[in-house]
């Protein structure tokens, strides 16, 4: 029984729920029963609820039995009932919220991220926290203090970051969804390297109140699930203004409309060079361009466009986020936040409470930022950056007078070995060169599945719309769905061996 529930998507399994065929209270089971079988090897969790999850599922199922006798609930949202999991960057009353740094190993905030509030609200059962690259800053989750998550598609390869440990958990089967974070691609890249589906939004379209912050112009939180029709209903429960958020946008959400089978007729996807570079894996590229021709036969057109100043979004990113970060990590003294550790000052303090905290990719990139700020270097660095962001958005808003949506690859590769990269920062950023355009121009962007490679490891293919088109971006990704298989296919438990059931390397 347990194991055919978690082959259920969020709709599937939410169906189920309304006619009684199966409780909340199942769904919490097969899933923890999942984790306690899997995560050894995997990782994926860095603090369960069990406890937590048990309770919101009986509630849940209360209140499915209410429904089903014609009385309203207090809510009656597709995700009652349904085991989610949370990116420990985002706060949760009560539970520790680590960011996957010893800086905050013991931190338990007394509020709830705003979105994790929204889905709450919406009946969701949440099953603890995934594991994250230290303060999102990396591409691999490797960066985690806490130890690697694995991908579940080959335990020797990264499951993609920095929220690696929510798309490992979705893939693996331990959760229905989950949240995670995207500032320069991940969620888009971890979904991509798991095999599932992950929605980036519009810069303001979800709150980021209760999110602990990287890069506060460029963080959005995302969604991820098996499928984009999945997708939609996190997405739909979570979006939405918060004054608590200056950066929160009023335009209202939309409901979600499926695009009809073969109604793609009159939409044209751009189609950008400049992310078909040399040197990227053929079958990559492969699976994009077939991709792409089943869009064709869906009706879409597929259309030429240049994004000519692409080149600059490495550079300017990684200026520009660890300029924000240096500015975001400064609370972090050994006196207000986070580790103490006591010395003869303050000075002595601050410096000995930040050495012990902060794992080397996070001092890195704090002296990366602090660098770009400084006296002297700010216009030569930190203000170019801006110019160059600017032009990168231009780029896209001419690209949507002639597209509806973009599309490219996620990374230049599928999931990559463990420890192939992380001794080399400089080419792990490089992997992230399709997915940060989006996150400086603000736009939303979406990843799902779009075939497998030689070693059977998936291959994800990426959209890119203007902002506010997230129902575009879903409604076309849930159409491919609807033709295409890819977004079926889980990972095996038996490609787990058991020399692996350890969270180090």
């Amino acid at each position: 029984m347990s194991s055919s529930l978690l082959s259920l998507g969020i709709s599937r399994a939410a169906h189920l729920l309304r006619s009684g065929e199966i409780s909340s209270r199942d769904l919490t089971q097969a899933c923890l029963e999942q984790i306690e079988s899997l995560d050894g090897s995997l990782h994926a969790f860095l603090t369960l609820t069990t406890e937590e999850a048990f309770f919101r599922a009986n509630r849940a199922d209360f209140f499915l039995q209410q429904m089903r006798k014609g009385i309203t609930p207090e809510t009656t949202s597709p995700l009652l009932g349904i085991p989610l999991a949370i990116k420990d960057v985002l706060a949760l009353s009560g539970v520790r919220c680590t960011c996957g740094s010893r800086m905050l190993e013991t931190y338990i905030p007394p509020f709830t991220a705003h979105a994790v509030d929204k889905l709450l609200a919406d009946g969701m059962v949440v099953l603890g926290k995934t594991n994250t690259d230290e303060f999102a800053m990396g591409s691999t989750t490797e960066n985690s203090a806490f130890g690697p998550t694995r991908n579940p598609w080959d335990v020797a390869r990264v499951p993609g970051g920095s929220s690696g440990g929510s798309a490992a958990a979705v893939a693996a089967g331990m959760a229905f969804g989950a949240l995670g974070t995207d500032t320069g691609g991940s969620v888009r890249q971890p979904a991509a390297f798991c095999g599932i589906t992950g929605l980036k939004p519009t810069y303001g379209r979800v709150s980021r109140w209760g999110l602990v912050a990287y890069g506060s112009s460029l963080d959005s939180v995302g969604c991820m699930a098996r499928s984009a029709e999945d997708a939609a209903l996190i997405y739909a429960s979570i979006a939405g203004h918060d004054p608590r958020d200056s950066t929160s946008h009023e335009i209202p959400v939309p409901g979600f409309t499926p695009y009809a089978e073969n109604s793609l007729k009159g939409l044209r996807i751009g189609l950008p060079q400049e992310y078909f570079l040399p040197g990227m894996q053929a079958e990559v590229e492969n699976a994009i361009r077939s991709a792409l021709a089943v869009f064709e036969k869906l009706g879409a057109e597929i259309v030429p466009v240049s994004l000519p100043h692409t080149e600059y979004a490495l550079p300017a990113y990684y200026l520009l986020a660890p300029a924000e970060a240096s500015a975001n990590l400064a609370r972090y003294d050994g006196t207000r936040y986070g580790i103490n550790r006591p010395a003869a000052g303050y000075i002595e303090q601050f410096m000995s409470s930040r050495a012990a905290g902060f794992g080397p990719e996070v001092k890195r990139r704090i002296m990366l930022g602090t660098y770009a700020l400084s006296a002297g270097y700010y216009d030569a660095y930190y203000a170019r950056a801006q110019k160059a962001r600017g032009l990168i958005r231009r780029d896209f808003d001419q690209a949507f007078q002639q597209v509806d949506v973009i599309a490219a690859p996620v990374a230049p590769t599928t999931a990559y070995l463990l420890g192939e990269r992380n001794k080399d920062p400089l080419s792990m950023y490089l992997g992230d060169i399709f997915t940060l355009p989006a996150n400086l121009a603000g736009i939303p962007a979406i990843a799902f599945p779009a075939g497998f490679d030689s070693n059977r490891l998936p291959v994800g293919i990426q959209l890119m719309g203007h902002a506010f088109a997230e129902n575009t971006l879903l409604g076309m990704a849930h159409a491919y769905q609807q033709v295409t298989l890819w977004h079926r296919q889980m990972p095996g438990a038996a490609n787990i061996p058991e020399e692996t059931k350890e969270h180090g390397l």
